[in-house]
Order: C-alpha cells, then structure tokens, then sequence
C-alpha cells in the first residue's frame, strides 16, 4: 500500500497576494516566520532550510508569481513536497499550504508538520501585519 499523508494549512488573510509572496520568497522575510535559508525564487534552484533541531534540503519545482510556489521538502527520511497556493478574495488573499508525501510510517513527522505550520502560518501572519 503506497497511501501517503497530506498536511494542509488554509488561512483567509485580509492581505495582497503580492505582499504575501514577498514574505514566502524573500529570504530575509523567509528567516523570521520559517527558517534560515539561501531561497532563491527559480526552478531547479537547491536551498536549504537551517533551524535549531536541524536542516531542511529543498528544490524549487514550480513558481507562478502571486499565485504558485511548490518546492521538495526533505529532511530525516521525510521525502515531500510542499506546495503554497494564493488566491485572491475580495477582501485579501486565500493562502493554502499543503505538504504531502508522508507515509503512514512517518506519523512522528506528520504530527510535527501538523503542529509546526500552525505555528509558522502564525509568525507568517505577524509579519504581514507589520506596516511595508
């Protein structure tokens, strides 16, 4: 059986998509709600993700600007694929996380995820609430 687990996150946020997509390519912005990085928004390019408990290596599939970013996610044994959608809404944006491909043997990792998005869709949003 080859059924993978899906961690999905999806947030109404009276903000812009461009503002948005600032804070989810920018690597400066990226460093204050998510982790350390050497992001660069183009396809192929490899970056990592460095926090406390570890390092996150990561390429760049898809970029639609204001509206799609998708890039792999692996990190121990954790071989995903996190994809962000925005999508405008009459008062602001639709941002939706997902991050798939984890195996039913992976729960500690998907329980993690789970836990670890609420917590960086939270520092995301204080971000964007601060003035440009």
């Amino acid at each position: 059986m080859n059924e993978t687990l899906a961690v999905v996150v999806e947030r109404e946020m009276p903000f812009p998509p461009e503002k948005i997509w600032r804070a989810l390519t920018q690597p400066r912005l990226i460093e204050e709600w998510l982790m350390k990085n050497d992001f660069k928004p183009a396809v192929d390019h490899r970056f990592v993700l460095r926090g406390d408990w570890g390092s996150v290596d990561c390429k760049v599939l898809e970029i639609e600007p204001n509206k799609t970013l998708s890039y792999t996610w692996a990190a121990m044994g954790l071989e995903s694929v996190v994809t962000w959608t925005l999508s405008p809404t009459n008062t602001g944006t639709n941002l939706r996380m997902e991050q798939i491909g984890f195996r039913p043997d992976q729960q500690q990792a998907y329980q993690g995820a789970k836990f670890g998005w609420q917590k960086f869709f939270a520092n995301l949003e204080q971000i964007l609430a601060r003035p440009d």
